[in-house]
């Protein structure tokens, strides 16, 4: 029998315990995309700037996500923050709290004073901006860090546009958006005020502008015919939270009947238990499952004393408000149908909260436009319409209507209009995979239960205009953002370095992450298996 074929080495020989030869598949790191990050309607590196937060350096993690987004105090209290919903922390308890220390980043650069630095250079192109809402303004932070000189003409007498209109300041107090809307008009951005465009060719060829973006707000309400005996009984809910920013606020009564079911809805009925009505009664025809408005805030509503009238809708106002509601029942496709039964509801005022539209009557003329349902269509991978240089965005265009969308679009438009000016295409990388549950090896997290952040007590709630929900603490936020796992990116946890059999992971020094020394892996897979983040990826080797 033939002896078995051994290699023998000098223990002193380069080629000493190599096992390089041994692999069927290779160990890589990968970077992956958050799916927190992945769902930011805004484009945030969440987590990002939750690595600077974890490691208490609050100034970086405002500058990092400022980068994208420069409103994180309004965002704080008014994004519905998708991004929790898709936290693969959700998976072992609960999401991370990314709004919250958010907020308190926002609070803390306010509380601090901390400024946006002004653009290194300045390109000599000028740049108007109609509207100074969250697109508006996104757009002009956006544009005006490029080097460009933005000038915002906005119809109404301040800035904030429907964050300012249309979100009531127990969710909103106007001191923080003041003053992150100022802190933009510091980097040398004109706010032009009382100044309504009517004619934006006009505006453009007058003003000299090189290019233009369009963020006019939906500030008009839609209306439902409601056959009413009394009709200055009958209001809209964009008037009503509108004239909450003046000295005379609006006289609803005590019993307020509000007909919709978006969030606006809301927002005007429990406006009304502050303006002291002792019934505020919202109207809406489906079921609570089907409500657009989002469930937090519909909960908060019912706790506050507001109640709801589910499977209704309102026929017709009779003498002294009287109004004549008609049961509805949902059919298959889960649409409301009427039952014929009828019953009466006594009202002081019927605020209607059925929608806004967008005054288009400034792009009249223009050639190219393309006005779909009430709103212009863009290129959804540039946001410009079909006019050279003239770009649109927010409320404008079809898309969702929230915060965190419009402040998406304007830095979007922002990066393409900037393009458009230098005559270059936006750079563009491909987007990572996304970080799956999956990938994770979360057994090396501990339990760590969402901070949740304090909330006023029902009986101010309902007497006061007072802010609503609280902010976290320093040492909350601190726990909070340490919570993040980092998922699909490397943060240097030591464990492929620690549990490698081979010796073959080699530390690169802080903040350079580690690299494989090939010539000793085995493939054996331990690094990626215990690889907290899932940022390893076994391959095939090659032939």
């Amino acid at each position: 029998m033939d002896k078995p074929f051994a290699i023998t080495l000098d223990p002193g020989s380069s080629l000493a315990n190599k096992t390089g030869s041994w692999r069927t598949q290779r160990p890589v790191y990968v970077d992956r995309l958050p799916p927190c990050n992945a769902q930011c309607p805004a484009g945030e590196d969440i987590q990002g700037w939750l690595f600077h937060a974890e490691s208490g350096d609050y100034e970086s993690a405002w500058r990092h996500l400022t980068r994208d987004n420069p409103f994180p105090a309004i965002m704080g209290r008014v994004c519905y923050h998708s991004c929790e919903g898709v936290c693969n922390r959700g998976r072992l308890d609960a999401p991370v709290g990314i709004n919250s220390v958010e907020r308190f980043l926002g609070d803390e650069a306010l509380k601090r004073g901390w400024r946006f630095e002004p653009p290194a250079h300045e390109t000599g192109k000028h740049v108007l901006v109609v509207g100074a809402g969250p697109s508006g303004m996104s757009a002009a932070f956006h544009l005006r860090r490029a080097g460009h000189r933005v000038t915002v003409r906005e119809a109404g007498p301040l800035m904030g546009g429907m964050m300012r209109f249309g979100i009531p300041q127990y969710r909103l107090p106007r001191d923080v958006l003041d003053a992150e809307m100022q802190r933009i008009v510091a980097m040398g951005v004109t706010v032009q005020l009382n100044a309504k465009v009517a004619d934006i060719a006009g505006a453009m060829h007058d003003g000299n502008f090189d290019a233009a973006f369009l963020a006019v707000g939906a500030h008009i309400a839609k209306r439902a015919f409601i056959p009413a005996k009394d009709s200055s009984r009958i209001l809209d809910a964009v008037q009503v939270l509108r004239s909450m920013a003046g000295e005379d606020k609006p006289m609803l009564g005590r019993r307020v009947v509000v007909y919709g079911g978006g969030n606006t809805a809301i927002d005007v009925a429990r406006t009304a238990k502050r303006l002291g009505a002792t019934e505020a009664i919202i109207v809406y025809r489906r079921t609570r499952e089907r409500m657009p408005a989002h469930d937090f805030e519909v909960e908060e509503a019912l706790q506050e004393g507001v109640m709801v009238k589910w499977l209704s809708t309102i026929k017709q106002q009779g003498e002294q408000g009287a109004l004549t509601i008609e049961k509805m029942t949902l059919d298959a496709k889960g649409n409301p149908q009427p039952t014929g039964e009828f019953e009466t509801l006594a009202a002081d005022s019927l605020v209607l909260a059925l929608g806004q539209d967008v005054d288009l009557a400034l792009l009249h003329g223009v050639p190219g436009l393309q006005v779909t349902d009430g709103v212009v269509q863009v290129d959804p991978a540039t946001m410009m319409t079909g006019h050279p240089g003239l770009f649109a965005g927010g409320d404008m265009v079809p898309a969702e209507r929230n915060v965190t969308v419009a402040v998406g679009h304007g830095k979007k438009a922002a990066r393409h209009i900037d393009a458009w000016l230098r005559g270059e295409p936006v750079a563009t990388t491909p987007k990572h995979a996304v970080a799956t549950f999956e990938r994770l090896n979360p057994w090396y997290y501990s339990d760590a239960p969402k901070t949740l952040r304090p909330q006023l007590d029902i009986a101010r709630r309902t007497s006061s205009f007072d802010e609503v929900q609280g902010g976290l603490t320093e040492d909350n936020a601190l726990f909070e953002a340490r919570r993040c796992l980092s998922c699909g990116n490397c943060f240097e946890c030591d464990n492929c370095y620690g549990v490698c059999p081979d010796n073959a992971v080699i530390k690169l020094g802080p903040g350079r992450r580690f690299q494989f020394n090939f010539d000793y892996c085995k493939g054996c897979g331990m690094c990626a298996a215990e690889c907290p983040c899932g940022a390893i990826d076994m391959v095939a080797e090659d032939v």
